[in-house]
Formats: structure tokens, sequence, C-alpha cells
């Protein structure tokens, strides 16, 4: 019974460790960063369009159907 306890245990912790060190692209990155800044969001087209602002910060995520991304972000500055 100690041995099922055990390896119960060990693939918890593994299974625990690889899930949450999964790598980010620049897009997803991006919007957890504005969700962490309490961005008001919006997605058109089914996540083709994804509109983000801050206060501070726009940004825009663009996919075009070839699969391409652009990310445009413009940051105001009050100096």
């Amino acid at each position: 019974m100690k041995k099922y306890i055990i390896a119960s245990a060990l693939a918890l912790v593994l299974s625990a460790t690889v899930t949450s060190c999964r790598e980010q692209t620049k897009e997803e990155a991006l919007v957890e960063q504005m969700e962490d800044e309490g961005a008001e969001i919006k997605v058109k087209d089914d996540g083709a369009k994804i509109k983000m602002e801050t206060e501070d910060t726009k940004a825009k995520i663009k996919t075009d159907d070839d699969g391409e991304t652009k990310i445009k972000i413009k940051e105001d500055s009050d100096s």
C-alpha cells in the first residue's frame, strides 16, 4: 500500500511540474500581461483580431488568413 501512495504522490508532482512550465507565444504573453494590468479586451472574428486597452497602453493583435500575426503596441507618455 505504501508503494501506491508514493507512486501517486510522485505522479502528481511530476504532472504539476510539466504542465506549469509550458512556453507561451508572444501573443499569449501580451494578453496575459494586459489582463494583469486590468485591460479591457475585445475579441473579433473568432480571435483573429484582439484589441486591449488600459489607461496607458493600447495593444492590437491581428492574425491574417495565412497565419501571419501582427502586433501593435502604443504607450501613452505624459512627459
